[in-house]
């Protein structure tokens, strides 16, 4: 039997899958990952934002469309430089982009800082990870089986 070559052991085992998109503006960088195995591909601002604690969230569009394939969804996670750096996240993070979305992507951020932050057009403003998903059936019961942790919620299991 063969040995496996460094490359061959670090293939997915998953099947790849094809993420098709549609620039609304051809200006912008084409979404891409930094490097070849990140999981995130990075979202462009189309237009400039000044961001602050004070002036709230703000929705940014990002220039582009895709359709996400069926089984998967596309969640659009903060950028963790943005985050340590200025203060700034995805608001609603991860955001959802379900399978049937096809419109421009947009992105909710918001800053912890009093000072105003320029998003400028063009800059990395989020990165979406494209992730299976599970497709339960749903059926209504009466009660749920007896757990050991039982209805015991937030800050039940200690600091």
């Amino acid at each position: 039997m063969r040995k496996k070559t460094t490359s061959e052991s670090r293939r997915p085992l998953a099947m790849t899958q094809e993420l098709v998109y549609v620039k609304i503006d051809e200006a912008l960088p084409d979404p891409a990952r930094a490097h070849p195995t990140d999981a995130g591909i990075d979202l462009y601002a189309r237009v400039d934002v000044s961001l602050s604690s004070d002036t709230g969230p703000a929705t940014i569009a990002t220039g582009i469309a895709l359709r996400i394939p069926d089984g998967f969804v596309g969640l659009v996670c903060s950028r963790s430089g943005l985050a340590a750096r200025d203060g700034i996240a995805v608001l609603n993070a991860p955001g959802v982009v379900d399978a049937g979305f096809i419109g421009e992507l947009q992105v909710v951020l918001f800053s912890v800082q009093p000072a105003n932050h320029v998003i400028r057009r063009g800059d990395r403003i989020a990165q979406l990870v494209v992730v299976p998903v599970s497709l339960p059936t749903l059926r209504q019961v009466d009660s749920l089986d007896v757990t050991r942790r039982g209805g015991r919620g937030i800050g039940s299991s200690g600091s």
